[in-house]
């Protein structure tokens, strides 16, 4: 299975997504670390991200590729992360097959009602157990 972390911006969230999948899940699946930025990806790669690439074509190459995504809620929607999420990437992503599990972080001006307001570190290991749920229910 192909886990597709995306971040930006310092890549602080992608780095501890990486880490924790990796903790989580070991060697079993690949992860790709797509940066919309190097030094995000450089950060993925140094947490245990098998593969990296930046930018834009790697984003919208790589999507389509993806059984998992994750990143924060931004990735969807085009000039989030201060300007760094192309309208091809959010493209790339919400057209994507794949399976997407988006952190719900509200500085990219999106809001998702009912959402409980918790620290980030809840949400990454939220998502991190969603991945895991959605690799056992495919038996992988």
């Amino acid at each position: 299975m192909l886990i597709a972390v995306i971040d930006g911006q310092g890549g602080g969230i992608g780095k501890s997504l990486v880490e924790l999948l990796k903790e989580s899940l070991g060697d079993k699946h690949t992860i790709i670390a797509l940066g919309t930025n190097p030094l995000a990806t450089s950060l993925m790669l140094k947490a245990g991200a098998d593969m990296g690439a930046s930018g834009e074509n790697a984003i919208v190459v790589n999507a389509p590729k993806a059984d998992i995504i994750v990143g924060s809620i931004g990735i969807i929607a085009a000039d989030a992360m201060l300007g760094e999420v192309t309208p091809a990437m959010a493209r790339a992503v919400a057209a994507s097959s794949a399976e997407k599990v988006l952190i719900p972080i509200n500085r990219c001006g999106i809001t998702v009602a009912g959402v409980v307001d918790e620290p980030l570190p809840y949400y990454i290991n939220n998502a991190v157990e969603t991945i895991k749920r959605i690799v056992e229910q495919d038996g992988l």
